[in-house]
């Protein structure tokens, strides 16, 4: 414990008080607990700078598509005789595991049927509702949440394993504003990373809880309570306390594996068990719109149509607030696993695989629910509003054969998320708070672990973890600007090492 910095005690502290704030109830705070606090925030940040946020996600996408056709794609993240750590089978689960795969399984089915009940445009339940539904699915899975993590994870990685920084956030800004600059703001950024690694996972732990209740509930009948909630994650809370202990190679790079052959397991049986040709002529046309009318998607703002305004509010300015508040998190995870490999490679590969496997997923599991829907005359939405968006996998895996195994699968796979998000989570806040180490000690990232369940748990009981989540998105606005500042001094450091790496040849 003595190697931690004051940005651990400080974030430790905030994060207590915080979690006791977050279960006051409305009637000792009836105006000033952390829900209403929180929303009145953020419902400001969202009507006055949501077309910044649209701007700022774009932007970091243009970055990372100029950089792969550009000069400095070469650069290795390492020294020139690095290789990289991992096979890119590993390295693709590591960071896909860390990344989203959690939200994929409980939002997979979810969200398609969501869009095509209620569409960002035009009417609802039709064939251009349902094209709609899974085009813009992709667009909030896609290519701008993974710049903006790609965005982070070069940046720290470049400074870590090329430059020798210490591995911390406020160091990639050091050439920006020197040392002395980081002296007066460095610890502030740090604390930004950490409180929206914190909260963001933390809320992410409750509703992974909640969806393994529901689907065993919806599965064998079992209430679902607090308590058994509660029991949930106190089991996952040990496995993944037990993965922490075993470290990032074993652990980490074991249940990151199982995680990619679960999920692609999943997949299949559902691909060939349902309506497999739709499925299929279903993806081609989505991924040709969502390509199509990506320019479009990324800048739609509606200010002659107050209708549309509150659907872009509560999805896709949304999803790129949470992205970056998640940013630190995985970003600086993907960093972590990524030496060795070239700017180039690291793009394409933290781009394109993701963005691709996103894609299948959603017209496997969101294609079969609108099938049901739209071909079958089934009513899986209802299931929305009488048990939640966490039991919608269960109700579409109900209608096809083996329907047991796959909920079965889905739940394990649920579990398996859920411990390598917070297992990734805890060596994350274990490094941003000891001085940048890549060996954190297991002592900090078990307090670390102990916090973020606590949360969880606690937020669960008092029906406060929409609160927590809104309190960590807040956190994205100052680190969007944090993002674009770290744009710019990439490009200031690529610069001057392209002209060091030209002297050198000349001399």
């Amino acid at each position: 414990m003595n190697k931690v910095t004051k940005v651990f005690y400080i974030s430790v502290i905030i994060s207590l008080l915080f979690i006791i704030w977050g279960i006051i109830p409305d009637s000792v705070l009836p105006n000033g607990n952390l829900e209403a606090v929180t929303s009145t925030i953020q419902t400001y940040i969202v009507d006055k700078f949501g077309w910044f946020y649209l701007i700022s996600a774009s932007c970091f996408l243009l970055f990372c598509l100029f950089l792969i056709f550009s000069k400095y794609g070469g650069i290795k993240l390492g020294r020139p005789n690095d290789k990289p750590e991992y096979s890119y089978l590993t390295w693709f689960a590591m960071l896909f595991s860390a990344g989203m795969g959690i939200g994929l399984v409980f939002w997979g089915a979810a969200e398609p049927l969501s869009h095509f009940h209620n569409p960002p445009y035009g009417d609802s339940m039709t064939s251009d509702a349902a094209k709609a539904a899974i085009q813009y699915s992709l667009f909030h899975w896609g290519f701008h949440p993974w710049a903006i993590y790609a965005t982070i994870a070069l940046a720290l990685a470049y400074f870590k394993f090329r430059k020798h920084s210490t591995g911390l956030v406020s160091d990639i800004l050091v050439p920006l504003f020197g040392l002395k600059g980081k002296e007066v703001w460095g610890s502030i950024i740090d604390f930004i990373v950490v409180f929206a690694t914190v909260f963001g996972v933390a809320t992410s732990l409750g509703f992974g809880a909640i969806q393994i209740s529901g689907g065993l509930s919806f599965v064998f009948g079992i209430d679902q309570t607090f308590l058994f909630q509660m029991l949930i994650i106190l089991i996952v809370t040990i496995l993944y306390m037990l993965s922490v202990s075993a470290g990032l190679n074993k652990g980490m790079k074991y249940l990151s594996n199982s995680n990619i052959v679960l999920a692609v397991a999943l997949m299949i049986f559902l691909l060939f068990l349902g309506p497999t040709t739709f499925m299929l002529n279903y993806f081609t046309t989505s991924i040709g719109n969502y390509i199509q009318n990506l320019p479009s998607m990324s800048l739609r703002m509606t200010p002659f149509n107050e209708d549309n305004t509150s659907w872009i509010k509560d999805w896709t300015i949304f999803y790129w607030a949470w992205w970056i508040a998640w940013a630190p998190f995985v970003g600086t995870f993907i960093a972590r696993v990524s030496r060795g490999r070239t700017i180039r490679e690291f793009i394409l590969g933290v781009l394109l695989v993701p963005t691709i496997f996103s894609a299948l997923w959603f017209t496997v599991f969101g294609g079969s629910a609108i099938h049901l829907e739209f071909f079958e005359g089934l009513d899986i939405f209802h299931y929305v509003g009488e048990l939640g968006e966490e039991t919608v996998l269960f109700a579409v895996l109900e209608h096809f054969p083996l329907s047991t195994i796959m909920s079965l699968l889905a739940i394990l796979l649920i579990g398996t998320f859920f411990i390598t998000s917070a297992d990734s989570a805890t060596f994350v806040l274990g490094m941003q708070t000891t001085g940048g180490r890549l060996d954190p000690p297991n002592s900090v990232k078990l307090i670390w672990g102990i916090i973020q369940s606590g949360a969880a748990a606690v937020l669960l009981w008092q029906g406060g973890l929409g609160a927590l989540q809104t309190a960590s998105i807040i956190a994205a606005f100052p680190f969007s600007i944090i993002l674009l500042l770290i744009v710019v001094s990439l490009i200031k450091s690529f610069r001057q090492e392209i002209k060091e790496i030209e002297m050198r040849r000349k001399g």
